[in-house]
């Protein structure tokens, strides 16, 4: 595995307040500690809080798991993030998101969404909501018909966690672990610009 830009503290080094942290890490619903949370132990209070709220949005929230994880690989896709990317294209397709979907987003199309309307509907909010900041009433009004409140509040916050994951993904170059498998082509230097569906 290559380094990133800074150190990831190993468990052998760890500070008890971070040790306690990396373990229930472990033995929770990930198994393993990869990703953003290597960084944010050096704050072992911001890595305890910031696998809670993880944790919610990844595994508690009202959204089907195929639909979590297309918001999440479409946000990946926005941040060319490709550890993000790698570690949820096997998660979707565990969840039984189309190996279709996943490659047109891959390769920058819209994916086919003919047969699963609900599908497209996580596609328009994520894309406008990572593209202009705020989606159409339009594109809002039939994630909040579909799945509630709740769902739309959910929904807006695993965009803003995972480009927060994103992020600092990119800005440490924490490196996608051995025996991973990441297949994203990456524009350097700025951000994907997401097909919007006409």
């Amino acid at each position: 595995m290559t380094m990133g830009r800074i150190s990831f503290p190993a468990p052998e080094t760890m500070s008890p307040a971070q040790k306690a942290v990396f373990d229930e890490i472990v033995s929770g619903p990930r198994g393993v500690l990869v990703g953003p949370l290597r960084a944010a132990l050096h704050n072992p209070v911001l890595a305890d809080r910031w696998q809670q709220f993880g944790r919610v949005l990844r595994f508690e929230t009202t959204l089907p798991a195929s639909l979590n994880e297309l918001a999440i690989l479409i946000t990946a896709r926005r941040w060319n993030s490709l550890l993000e990317w790698a570690i949820h294209e096997r998660d979707g397709l565990k969840a039984g998101l189309d190996q279709g979907v996943i490659d047109a987003l891959r390769e920058g199309r819209v994916p086919d969404f003919t047969d699963d309307p609900a599908a497209g509907e996580i596609y328009d909010y994520v894309c406008q909501l990572l593209t202009r900041g705020k989606p159409e009433q339009g594109v809002y009004d039939p994630i909040r018909a579909r799945w509630g409140e709740v769902g739309v509040v959910e929904l807006t916050a695993v965009v803003g966690y995972y480009s927060m994951v994103a992020m600092t993904l990119n800005a440490h170059e924490i490196p996608v672990p051995d025996g991973v498998r990441a297949d994203l082509p990456v524009t350097s230097g700025r951000l994907y610009d997401l097909p919007e569906r006409q």
